[in-house]
């Protein structure tokens, strides 16, 4: 303990306090379970060649208690650049806790140049509702916290969890970021990348995903808030919800350790996966969604990751009794990154999704 208030320059502010990134020092504001609590980081502070564990402050609840994130940094003992994991700003996709957590226990700090951030769970209200959103509102509606990065201080409590997450935590402690996911409940993905330049493929196409999607963005996305700020960034995601996938996360843990070599923050070099689970590395740039044209329950024909060619039939929908009442055809040719788990399908719900590469110049670089 006395190593560690060595390494962080003490200061009492309130909970409440947000500050720009560029000029922040670590402060700490106690401890949780014998486990030191800040609610701003400035991870070059810290001892090198160690690794330091951190509650941050992100707010409060509304019964005066605080939102407590878990932080991972392992200040390796050489300098080097940054690099940010970060996992389950929606709080039901779980795999990329574990790939931090397997991650970070595999990385010796005295062979590591430069410094890795891990935050293994952002969404700390999402993790104990286990929901996508932050937390009900009011009006009784639920905030996506990956579509409001980054943030706003002055705003309703989700944005000012945002606020302090990207200014005290995120933002000022990274020059690579990588954004872990999964799919949503009721569906799953393949390991699937979104990148939205040059540098985010690269990166992409180091971890060996099954398909990367180059993607504009949406707006308020970690990813796409990083890069905005000039911080190559991608979002990685891994499988279905719920669960910890253990062959997805080794493939996410194999993946990100071949950027961290191509970075130069581990020794030897990196190496370009030449497969993904179904086969090559499928890049496209474009998406379609195959819908439930009634209710139903859905039967899949093809399974996930599938190459799939326009009018072949993927998926039925079946009546209460077993009655097959449609046959739905791929609108396209493409691979089947998306796909149903819960048989349940309302009317208009996703049965697959499709990624496809588009000729059309105003789809280069995705849309």
């Amino acid at each position: 303990m006395r190593a560690l208030v060595a390494s962080l320059l003490l200061a009492i502010v309130p909970a409440t306090a947000v500050a720009a990134p560029s000029t922040t020092a670590t402060q700490r504001v106690g401890n949780l379970d014998g486990v030191a609590v800040v609610d701003r980081l400035d991870a070059s502070e810290l001892a090198p060649g160690q690794v330091h564990r951190f509650w941050f402050r992100a707010g409060e609840s509304a019964i005066a208690q605080g939102w407590y994130v878990p932080v991972i940094v392992v200040r390796g003992a050489h300098p080097g650049p940054r690099l940010l994991l970060t996992a389950a700003i929606h709080g039901d996709e779980l795999n990329g806790i574990d790939v931090i957590q397997q991650l970070v226990a595999g990385i010796d700090p005295a062979k590591l140049s430069g410094t890795v951030i891990a935050v293994p769970g952002l969404n700390t209200p999402g993790l104990l509702h286990s929901t996508r959103e932050f937390v009900t509102r009011d009006d009784h509606a639920a905030d996506n916290l990956n579509r409001l990065m980054p943030g706003d201080p002055d705003g309703g409590a989700a944005a000012a969890y945002a606020a302090r997450l990207w200014r005290n935590l995120l933002r000022p402690n990274t020059d690579t970021t990588i954004d872990l996911h999964t799919q949503s409940r009721g569906t799953a993905y393949v390991l699937y990348a979104f990148a939205s330049n040059a540098r985010a493929r690269r990166i992409a196409e180091l971890i060996g995903p099954d398909v990367i999607k180059l993607d504009l963005g949406v707006k308020g996305t970690v990813e796409n808030e990083m890069v905005r700020d000039g911080v190559p960034a991608i979002t990685l995601e891994l499988g279905a919800p719920e669960v910890f996938d253990t062959a997805m996360v080794k493939r996410g843990v194999a993946g990100i350790r071949n950027v961290m070599h191509e970075m130069k923050m581990l020794p030897g070099g990196a190496t370009l996966p030449v497969t993904g689970l179904y086969g090559a590395t499928f890049t496209g740039n474009a998406l379609t969604q195959v819908e439930a044209p009634r209710a139903g329950f859905a039967r899949l024909l093809v399974p996930l990751g599938s190459t799939v060619t326009k009018g072949q039939p993927i998926a039925t929908i079946s009546d209460a009794f077993g009655r097959i009442t449609d046959t739905i055809a791929a609108p396209r040719a493409g691979v089947v990154n998306t796909v149903f788990t819960d048989p349940r399908r309302e009317a208009g719900s996703v049965v697959a999704r499709i990624v496809y590469w588009s000729d059309d110049p105003a789809c280069r670089d995705g849309c």
